[in-house]
């Protein structure tokens, strides 16, 4: 009875409507976070340890807009910022410059920025208001963290194959590096895809409409949306076009947000770097990029 019960309430519209979305979230991060957590232990085995603190600028404030602008040569989500960051911290950068780079990585790269062009054809004030929004909020967060920021709030290193050890194949720490980041941070991509999953099903349509009338209702609510719909960042643009009945500010403020704080992110950053530092590095990141996305918003589009 109990296994006939649980087959009906599984094929329910709902669940099967949840199921699938979840799915497509994790399936459409997951090749991104391939990308990271190759790239994160490619870092690991066989980039020299000294090259990120000779590469960066000395003073750490300089380094934080630097790491920022350098986002942008990564074409990944913001799946694959997190594992990236936590190698970058690792081999001695600052973790003021870590967290700029990982927040305008998923934002600012080439795929993001060339998919907000077709999402918004004819409206290059767009895309140019999209990359400065991200932008300052990248370097504005790791400005915040370098002046309130505390070591306490991050978790300790707890993988013990950091960096090559003399002695031992540098293809062997690539692979032990590359195994700890996937499997550890995609348990926390699931879970995050499922309470967007939830979400998605959760909420009426008939919501969005009620928001929409009042601009400044509209922002904020389409700022949590994006927070909540966990949409990876090469696809958010379209999504953001489709929202025809919010202004073009609040839809700004839906693609600068969501490559920087949404429920799969939050989860992989609590995995990564630990809750204390999850829940105040994304509820501050919230408020700067919506400030951000109102005023760039205002000015340019």
């Amino acid at each position: 009875m109990l296994l006939l019960v649980g087959s009906r309430w599984l094929n329910h519209p709902a669940v099967q409507a949840w199921r699938t979305v979840c799915l497509a979230i994790t399936v459409q991060a997951l090749p991104f976070l391939l990308l990271g957590t190759a790239l994160s232990g490619a870092i690991n085995a066989f980039v020299p340890a000294d090259l990120f603190t000779r590469v960066l600028p000395k003073r750490a404030a300089l380094a934080v807009p630097v790491a920022g602008a350098a986002g942008a040569v990564l074409p990944g989500c913001e799946c694959a910022s997190v594992p990236v960051a936590n190698s970058l911290i690792r081999r001695g950068v600052t973790p003021a410059a870590a967290f700029a780079f990982l927040l305008s990585a998923p934002a600012i790269n080439p795929v993001v920025l060339t998919a907000t062009a077709v999402a918004f054809p004819g409206n290059p004030a767009m895309v140019a208001a999209r990359l400065l929004a991200s932008l300052a909020t990248a370097a504005m967060m790791g400005w915040l963290w370098l002046w309130l920021g505390k070591e306490k709030w991050l978790r300790p290193v707890l993988r013990q194959h950091t960096g090559h050890r003399r002695g031992r194949s540098r293809w062997n720490e690539f692979r032990l590096g590359f195994q700890h980041d996937f499997l550890h941070a995609g348990g926390f991509l699931v879970l995050g895809a499922m309470a967007a999953a939830t979400f998605n099903v959760a909420v009426p349509r008939s919501v969005l409409d009620t928001f929409s009338g009042s601009p400044w209702l509209s922002v904020l609510f389409l700022a949590g949306l994006a927070v909540l719909l966990a949409v990876c960042s090469e696809a958010d643009a379209f999504v953001a076009a489709s929202l025809t009945g919010f202004s073009p500010t609040a839809r700004l403020a839906f693609m600068v947000v969501g490559p920087m704080v949404d429920l799969k992110l939050i989860a992989l950053q609590a995995g990564t770097f630990g809750r204390a530092f999850a829940w105040r590095f994304s509820t501050a990141t919230t408020v700067v990029a919506v400030a951000a996305s109102v005023l760039i918003g205002g000015a340019l589009l």
